[in-house]
């Protein structure tokens, strides 16, 4: 943290001139570094023919940093002899235990008896300007400079130590109280979330939602069972019946569950594909590929099959020539990264935002019932379960195809509802 993040530069820069006019101390503010971050107010005019030599332009550095350090290190202001015998004063500018920077004042006189009282700043003694060919300048200008009492000294420091706190309190006032309103917005954000998912899960009955299964895709089930059953033996209709008992046994095992591993995922999908097969023959094409390491990959039961569904539905069943649909889930790092990817007509990205926010609306003129709102579901789900940053990505290629990235961390997120 920087002190001009506490600070309003403008703002200190009126007061310390203000200050400046009222009491006749010069004064500026550093960071701490020792670099000015305000400009110089009222400046001696001694101060400033003394700092025309290098050397003692050196010394007044170390008087001003050995003042800076003294205060950072005790926490209050520190009243010193600079090496020219002129009194000084540097304020801390603390937050939180930390040296930002410091309110440097004084280039002031005060009585002999005030002056045993002080330290010396970082030098051992102070500098003789006797033999300097503007001594006679320096000790007119040093007349000059205002003189005051230490009680002045003391009251200036505490009212500028008082001022900065004042200030750096008010702003840290309004920064926590900003962090409070974006932990809020973020709070409110969740819990938004949290009841739209809890609200679609009431709204669609968590049954059908899990079995995500429509009457249409129910009735070409049976009515393959009982063509195949009318031209075969009977061995690709057991074939079917098994691996839909399969998928009715998987739902319904899960009914009082929603969490299952990627392999068992993975497994519901291949008897769904393999059902669709039978019925759409060689206009359909299938690929899948589970990497071992992403198989024991805890995630939402009916994670991947809506996506494949929706696929079938929506690219390889407009096209009389079928398609391909190729299935893949790998690991990197530890995220598990599933891609369904078809090679349809691809889908326009106004659509995949409008279905990925829950705003799409089917179409009565195009024929399509589809509202998506089994894809914004499982998007919902899994970014309820796992937080913003997971959850699904659609990218299209119109007359391409489509691929559908689901991204869930390899270990499940205990205490955001999952069931493990």
């Amino acid at each position: 943290m920087k002190i001009t993040d506490i600070i309003d530069v403008d703002v200190l820069q009126k007061i310390q001139d203000s200050f400046s006019d009222a009491t006749g101390f010069a004064t500026i503010t550093v960071d701490y570094k020792g670099n000015p971050i305000t400009k110089y107010s009222n400046f001696s005019g001694y101060c400033t023919k003394v700092r025309e030599d290098n050397r003692c332009l050196e010394c007044c550095y170390r008087s001003d940093a050995h003042g800076g350090i003294e205060s950072a290190r005790s926490g209050k202001p520190s009243i010193y002899i600079c090496h020219g015998g002129l009194v000084d004063l540097a304020v801390p500018i603390m937050v939180k235990g930390n040296y930002l920077g410091a309110i440097m004042s004084g280039q002031v006189r005060i009585d002999e008896e005030g002056m045993k009282n002080l330290p010396l700043g970082s030098v051992s003694e102070l500098t003789d300007f006797s033999n300097n060919e503007n001594s006679e300048e320096l000790e007119e200008l040093y007349d000059k400079t205002l003189v005051t009492s230490l009680k002045q000294v003391h009251a200036a420091a505490d009212l500028l130590y008082t001022i900065a706190n004042y200030l750096v309190e008010k702003q840290m006032i309004h920064i926590m109280q900003e962090e409070l309103h974006n932990k809020n917005l973020e709070l409110m954000e969740e819990v938004k979330l949290r009841s739209e998912v809890e609200a679609a899960l009431k709204e669609a009955d968590l049954k059908a939602l899990q079995a995500q299964i429509n009457p249409h895709f129910l009735f070409n089930v049976l009515n393959t069972i009982g063509r195949l059953a009318l031209l075969e033996n009977a061995e690709k209709t057991q074939e079917m019946i098994y691996a839909f008992s399969d998928m009715m046994r998987y739902t319904l095992k899960k009914e009082n569950s929603n969490i299952v591993s990627l392999k068992e995922e993975i497994e519901h999908v291949k008897n769904y594909l393999s059902i669709q097969k039978m019925r759409l023959g060689d206009r359909l094409e299938y690929h899948i590929h589970l990497e071992e390491d992403a198989e024991e990959t805890m995630c939402p039961f009916m994670t991947v099959q809506p996506f494949v569904e929706n696929a079938i539905n929506h690219a390889i069943e407009p096209n009389v020539a079928g398609g391909k649909i190729t299935i893949t889930a790998e690991m990197q790092n530890e995220l598990t990264m599933i891609h369904i990817i078809d090679d349809g007509k691809g889908i326009k990205r106004e659509l995949i935002d409008r279905i990925l926010d829950g705003t799409y609306e089917s179409s009565p003129e195009t024929g399509d019932k589809n509202t998506g709102i089994g894809i914004n579901n499982a998007n919902k789900r899994l970014q309820y379960y796992y937080g913003a940053e997971y959850g699904v990505a659609i990218e299209s290629d119109l007359g391409h195809g489509t691929d559908v990235l689901i991204k869930i961390p390899r270990k499940a997120l205990l205490g955001r509802g999952l069931d493990v």
